[in-house]
C-alpha cells in the first residue's frame, strides 16, 4: 500500500493504520453496530502527509501490518484489567475485550516488524500493558481531583513537563507545554518492559512514554489527545518515521 501517492510529481505517502472502535452508533436513520473513529484521527494523519486506514477490532487484524507503513493506537474505552492481572474497579467502563485483543496483537506485531507506532491516550495504555505494565483504574482515587477528565464528552486541558533530551522534546521542540487536551480517568501505574517515562503532569501522572525497541525507529505514546489540538508534530514525526522505514526497505536514500 506504500504506492499511494499525494499527487503528480509527489513521492509515496506512507500508509498509516489507525485502530478503530466497535460500537453501537447512529447516523441518518440508522442505529446499528459500526466500526468507527473520531474524524480528527484520520484528518490529522492526512494533514501530516500520511494516508489513513481504519483498522476494525476483528480477529486476525494484525495480518494487515505487512501492508502498512505506520500505526496509530487510538483513544477510547478502558482496557480490561484482567489483561494485567487486576480486579475491576467500579469506575472501569466501556471495556471491549475484542478491541483489547486486536490492539495488543497490532502492537506486538508492529514491534516484530519494526513498524513505527504512535499511541494516544488508551493507545499509551495498550502499549504499556502489551509490554507487561499495569494501570491505575481511576485517577481521582489517586490524585484527588477530576482534572484529567473534567467534563464527560469534552476535552479539558493541563500543562505537562517533558524530559530534556527525550525524543518527545525533540519532536515538539520544547520541554514545557502550556496546555494539552485531556480526557482520561485511567493512567499508567507500573511501566512495561523497555518503556521510559518522558512527560508528566503537575500531579505526577505519566503523560508520555518512549519504547526502546531496536529496529522500530519510532515507538512513542502520549496520554493526552494531540488529535484534538493544533500541533501536528507527533503525527508528522510518525509519518516521517514511516517514510524513512519505507525508503530504507526499498534501498532508497532520502533526497
Amino acid at each position: 500500500m506504500s504506492e499511494v501517492r499525494a499527487g503528480a510529481g509527489a513521492g509515496p505517502r506512507p500508509v498509516i493504520g489507525i485502530s478503530a472502535y466497535h460500537e453501537q452508533a447512529r447516523w441518518g436513520k440508522w442505529d446499528a453496530e459500526a466500526a468507527l473513529l473520531p474524524w480528527r484521527y484520520p484528518d490529522r494523519v492526512l494533514q501530516a502527509g500520511g494516508v489513513p486506514v481504519l483498522l476494525p477490532p476483528v480477529p486476525g487484524i494484525s495480518a494487515v501490518l505487512g501492508r502498512l507503513d505506520g500505526l496509530v493506537l487510538s483513544g477510547g474505552g478502558d482496557f480490561d484489567p484482567a489483561g494485567y492481572g487486576a480486579q475491576r474497579h467500579p469506575q472501569t467502563a466501556s471495556v471491549r475485550p475484542d478491541r483489547d485483543d486486536a490492539e495488543v496483537a497490532l502492537m506486538s506485531g508492529a514491534l516484530e516488524r519494526g513498524l513505527p507506532v504512535l499511541g494516544i491516550c488508551r493507545g499509551m495504555q495498550v502499549m504499556n500493558v502489551t509490554m507487561g505494565g499495569t494501570l491505575h483504574q481511576h485517577l481521582p482515587d489517586l490524585v484527588g481531583h477530576h482534572g484529567h477528565a473534567p467534563v464527560p464528552g469534552c476535552y479539558g486541558a493541563h500543562p505537562v513537563r517533558v524530559a530534556a533530551g527525550s525524543g518527545l522534546a525533540r519532536i515538539i521542540g520544547r520541554t514545557d507545554v502550556a496546555e494539552v487536551p485531556t480526557q482520561h480517568h485511567q493512567a499508567l501505574d507500573r511501566l512495561g518492559d523497555g518503556l521510559t517515562a518522558t512527560a508528566w503532569s503537575d500531579d505526577g501522572i505519566v503523560e508520555a512514554v518512549e519504547l526502546d525497541a531496536p529496529g522500530c525507529g519510532f515507538a512513542l505514546a502520549v496520554q493526552w489527545h494531540p488529535e484534538a489540538g493544533d500541533d501536528l508534530s507527533l503525527f508528522r514525526a510518525l509519518v516521517a518515521a514511516a517514510a524513512r522505514r519505507t525508503l530504507a526497505a526499498a534501498g532508497t536514500t532520502p533526497g
